[in-house]
């Protein structure tokens, strides 16, 4: 299997906030080496054609096989990263999600497929775990932005 690598173009993406008892649904980033990168939320590319919203909800039907509930854009994030030396370029839509009822609520953690079959493995963190003693939150900023509305709410 081919690793994955940032691609050389800015590339739109909605990632969707799944809280359960104040914890957020991560999925896990992992380096070639399999070691723990980091958590990024659930949710995938927008293709040409297709809205953020209708991208979000299609990544979780094709990742866990629901249909969500997908709430209004609560921010748009501009993310430079880089991952295994190469850089990528994302425009983040950022908005909640919220499963059936009873769906998931006492799973500790969810296993599925990215694009390609690679094997995933997310888990519902405590916010106040990530980017401290935990693994970090991608993209960049979205702690900060979560924190920040968590305040103003």
């Amino acid at each position: 299997m081919t690793p994955w690598r940032p691609r050389a173009h800015i590339r739109v993406v909605a990632i969707g906030l799944h809280w359960r008892e104040g914890r957020l649904l991560a999925a896990e980033v992992r380096d070639d080496a399999g070691r723990l990168k980091g958590v990024r939320p659930l949710g995938g590319g927008v293709e040409f054609g297709e809205s953020w919203r209708d991208a979000l909800a299609r990544e979780f039907r094709e990742e866990l096989g629901l249909d969500v509930h997908v709430g209004p854009c609560r921010a748009v994030l501009e993310n430079i990263f880089s991952h295994e030396g190469a850089t990528g370029h994302e425009v983040v839509f950022v908005a909640d999600v919220v499963f059936p009822p009873g769906v998931l609520d006492e799973a500790e953690s969810v296993d599925f497929e990215e694009d390609g079959g690679q094997p995933c493995r997310a888990r519902w963190y405590a916010l106040e775990t990530l980017d401290g003693d935990g693994p970090a939150l991608f993209p960049s900023g979205l702690k900060r932005m979560l924190l920040a509305r968590a305040v103003a709410d």
